[in-house]
């Protein structure tokens, strides 16, 4: 899958959005699933699940993201996005893309990561 590259992060106030993008090289982009991945400060350890793709535009999200964001990808531009609407405190966490080994949700246990962006939600 090559390298990927994140983009988009900062700090933004409740209520606020914000666009992450993802661009990969190195690999045809359009045959692998991918989604993004998040740290937060309380739990450094694990990366949970925000919202991922399969390689036919298959889509599914966390609860707590549901309705706020949205994911999607340009094949043509090897690029993913993560549209993020209405963010909350608690969604401050740096945000990892992931390509996934594979086109299936099940292939997400390999792949690439990205090197992260930050995303702070304060007042």
């Amino acid at each position: 899958q090559g390298q990927l590259v994140e983009s988009g992060g900062g700090v933004v106030q409740p209520g606020g959005s914000l666009r992450l993008s993802c661009a990969a090289s190195g690999g045809i982009f359009g045959i692998y699933a991918m989604g993004w991945f998040r740290q937060t400060p309380n739990n450094a350890r694990e990366r949970e699940l925000v919202a991922r793709m399969t390689s036919d535009g298959t889509a599914e999200y966390a609860d707590s993201v549901k309705g706020r964001f949205t994911l999607s990808r340009d094949n043509a531009r090897n690029t993913a996005y993560l549209q993020m609407n209405s963010l909350k405190p608690e969604d401050t966490a740096v945000y990892y893309c992931r390509v996934a080994g594979g086109p299936f949700y099940s292939d997400f246990h390999r792949g690439a990561w990205g090197q992260g962006t930050q995303v702070t939600v304060s007042s």
